[in-house]
């Protein structure tokens, strides 16, 4: 049986832990090879380490995505190192909380770029390439769609108390996510999101107060939920339990593969089926 995307290169940020390592593990799977990112050297090398274990091909391609340049340097990692670029999956980001009186500037823009501009230049980075190689295909006569999928959160589509920052900058990559569809339809790009609802990776199951933290570029930022309210979460989901970050990672699959070829635009909800 051949897998669904054999041959196709997949650029993956954030894919050195949680969410991201599971979805370069699935589409690795499926016979994509995968370009790895972290922000860390040991991580990314990890997620490489696995797929290759598993009989597939990844290579990595670390570092800040926050960072100038960086974008260029991951999509030429694609290019250079397989030879083009199908599959784009924004993933990358952390959460830093905390109530608008009490949210700094840095607090507000940190949570952005990450969010929102760095998906913003790694398409825009991709553009070039996208554009002519669909002008090539379609002078072939070839119809050949190419994916992005960008990581968004109910926050954004709903709004969080303690996260303006975050539920701003998800709710404007759905935003960019609309417009991408439109500009770049005519390249037989299929731009969509998906918004996650209470998926259990290091950011939700770490006591918020047990003094567990993250290093983001040096800054120390709590993480975590407090028990009592995943509890309460999760007792309002009708499965009854938070996603599993596999579970998390197979949604994006579904919009990577040939059946999705016609959906594009769109914000695909994955919470259990909570509203």
């Amino acid at each position: 049986m051949s897998r669904k995307l054999e041959g196709k290169v997949a650029l993956v940020t954030g894919s050195g832990r949680g969410i991201g390592r599971q979805i370069a593990l699935k589409l690795a799977g499926e016979g994509a090879r995968v370009v790895v990112n972290d922000l860390d050297d040991g991580p990314g090398g990890e997620t490489v380490a696995e797929i290759e274990a598993a009989g597939g091909t990844a290579i990595a391609c670390n570092g800040d995505v926050t960072k100038d340049g960086f974008a260029e340097r991951f999509v030429q990692a694609g290019i250079d190192g397989f030879g083009g670029l199908d599959i784009i999956v924004n993933n990358a980001g952390y959460t830093w909380d905390n109530v608008i009186q009490k949210m700094s500037d840095e607090q507000w823009m940190a949570i952005l770029n990450v969010h929102l501009t760095a998906p913003f230049r790694i398409m825009r980075a991709a553009s070039r390439f996208i554009r002519e190689a669909a002008r090539q295909e379609a002078s072939e006569g070839r119809e050949v769609f190419r994916k992005v999928v960008n990581v968004s959160s109910t926050s954004g589509v709903y709004g969080n108390a303690g996260q303006a920052n975050y539920s701003t900058a998800k709710a404007g990559i759905m935003g960019l996510t609309k417009a991408m569809a439109k500009e770049w339809g005519r390249y037989k790009v299929n731009v969509n999101a998906v918004a996650f609802g209470l998926i259990m990776t290091r950011l939700t199951e770490a006591p918020a107060h047990g003094g567990a933290t993250i290093d983001i570029a040096g800054r120390e930022i709590a993480v975590g939920v407090r028990p009592e309210v995943l509890k309460n979460a999760e007792t309002m989901i009708p499965l009854g339990r938070g996603g599993r970050p596999e579970e998390a990672a197979g949604s994006v699959y579904l919009l990577c593969i040939p059946e999705s070829d016609y959906i594009s635009g769109q914000i695909l909800e994955v919470t259990g089926g909570r509203p």
